[in-house]
């Protein structure tokens, strides 16, 4: 069994969120973790996730040993971009999921990296989704970096924890922004109406999460233009959810908002089915040996097409 100490943080707060943030671990992860009766802070086990916690109390969190994967190993291409012993970043094509669920039970990202790995994934991440430390849409392509190691897995889950990893995603979203560059700030929850939807909320809901993220436009393009979005916290469907409250969603997106009519002969034609977002760089600071790291990845061949048909279509 693996251990995690530590102390604390300032301020005083709920006992599961201070843990998290000083762990890297999820909250519902140490929720879990408390029911099982793994967590010591001070000399007494903590079963109350809401206790108010007292900052600067040292804790001690016990890691069983990862359950066997569910998913299975499958020999699938993986476009790899950078690998090391604890962990690897891998440019995802659109159309492979990251992690088993319902309706995706095979083919995923995890099965790939189960193969390619050898089993050397941190489990931390739940016997579902090994090594997986955050997530991009099905339907994005682009950079995602996965931990083999217990170490990486809670050093990255920290700078994902504090919204210091850097992230910048090109897009092309319907319209031409105004200003051309700016930041949208809207809480995000999920819809009321369709769960698998998100939504933006009023600043002052207690629903949803504190979602930040900042664009500039690369180039205005006929109907549509070609952005970019820098994260600065990272919430589900957040890029999509924000632009279509501008009223600028992205061109292909089937839930989030309507391409417009003078370029769907175009989607049409190009057979291009998904949201034009594509996650291109990636900057973090490796969690066991410190050093910085900032991967690129160009955009892949259908968002290209798709950019180089709507300039065609300006002359």
């Amino acid at each position: 069994m693996e251990t995690i100490t530590g102390i604390l943080p300032e301020p005083a707060q709920r006992l599961d969120k201070g843990l998290a943030e000083a762990s890297g671990l999820s909250r519902e992860r140490i929720k879990a973790l408390m029911a099982e009766g793994a967590i010591v802070v001070g000399k007494t086990t903590a079963s109350n996730p809401s206790k108010k916690m007292q900052p600067g109390a040292r804790f001690t969190i016990t890691l069983p040993p990862p359950v066997e994967a569910a998913a299975q190993p499958q020999d699938i291409p993986l476009d790899i971009v950078f690998e090391d012993e604890h962990l690897i970043v891998v440019n995802k094509s659109a159309g492979m999921v990251v992690h088993p669920a319902a309706g995706n039970h095979d083919g995923t990202l995890v099965n790939a990296l189960l193969h390619h790995c050898k089993g050397q994934l941190s489990g931390i991440g739940g016997v579902a989704r090994p090594g997986i430390v955050h997530r991009i849409d099905k339907d994005t392509s682009g950079l995602l970096v996965a931990a083999k190691t217990t170490a990486a897995h809670e050093g990255l889950a920290r700078q994902f924890a504090d919204h210091s990893i850097e992230r910048t995603y090109v897009a092309v979203c319907a319209g031409h922004p105004a200003p051309s560059s700016g930041t949208i700030e809207a809480r995000i929850g999920r819809s009321d109406h369709n769960r698998k939807k998100m939504m933006t909320m009023d600043d002052n809901s207690s629903r949803g999460k504190r979602a930040v993220t900042h664009y500039k436009t690369l180039k205005p393009l006929r109907f549509c233009t070609l952005i970019e979005c820098r994260l600065e916290t990272g919430r589900t469907h957040q890029i999509r959810v924000h632009l279509s409250s501008i009223g600028h969603p992205l061109l292909g997106d089937p839930i989030y908002g309507r391409t417009p009519s003078q370029l769907r002969p175009v989607l049409r034609d190009l057979g291009f089915a998904r949201q034009a977002l594509h996650a291109a760089s990636l900057g973090f600071l490796h969690p066991v040996t410190g050093e910085k790291h900032e991967f690129h990845a160009e955009m892949p061949a259908d968002l290209m097409e798709l950019i180089d048909e709507t300039v065609r279509l300006n002359r």
